[in-house]
This record gives C-alpha cells, sequence and structure tokens, in this order.
C-alpha cells in the first residue's frame, strides 16, 4: 500500500503493481544521472516538458529503486508499462507531482 504523504505512487510496470518514490538518494541519483547539479536543476528541467525516453527510464529507474524495487535501468527498459509511452510518461508525471507537488 503506498503513502502519498511519502511521496509514494503505485504503478504497473513489468505486469506488476510497484510502488515507486524518489527518495532523497533517488534524487541524488537523479540529478547525477541527468547532470542536473541540483534539485532546482532538476525541477528546471522536468518544468521544460521535454523528456527523452531516457530521462523516463531514469525518472522511472530511481522511483522504482527508492520505492524498494531491485530493478536496473536495462531491466526496466525492456519492461512493459501498462499505456506504453504514454502510460510511461504519466506515470513520471504522478511521481514527480508526488514528490514536488503541483509545482512539478
Amino acid at each position: 500500500m503506498t503513502n502519498i504523504h511519502r511521496g509514494e505512487i503505485a504503478a504497473e510496470i513489468g505486469g506488476e503493481v510497484r510502488t515507486l518514490c524518489l527518495t532523497l538518494g533517488a534524487l541524488a541519483e537523479l540529478e547525477a544521472r541527468l547532470g542536473a547539479g541540483d534539485l532546482g536543476g532538476l525541477a528546471e528541467r522536468f518544468a521544460e516538458g521535454r523528456v527523452s525516453a531516457r530521462d523516463l527510464t531514469a525518472i522511472l529507474g530511481a522511483g522504482l529503486r527508492g520505492g524498494g524495487n531491485a530493478i536496473g535501468d536495462d531491466d526496466l527498459a525492456r519492461m512493459s508499462v501498462e499505456g506504453g509511452l504514454r502510460g510511461a510518461a504519466e506515470i513520471a508525471v504522478r511521481l514527480l507531482t508526488a514528490t514536488f507537488g503541483d509545482a512539478a
């Protein structure tokens, strides 16, 4: 069961409903992976609304690991996501909103 107050969401990825959460460690991973430098850089990048498939993989992967799932980005890239690419983007938006609020 997810706890929205901790920034957790649930999403069907790889045929299973999984918990995703952008913990502090997951956010640090995203900063490094996306070259954002800091949380402000991450927020600016996501606010632009231009996100690549690589960005989606990084966001969902960090969220999955933050939610306790031992899934690498290469494994994630081979998994199905309910709703395909659009579904992955919607999951990322829900995760960012749960983490940063409506400003994400």
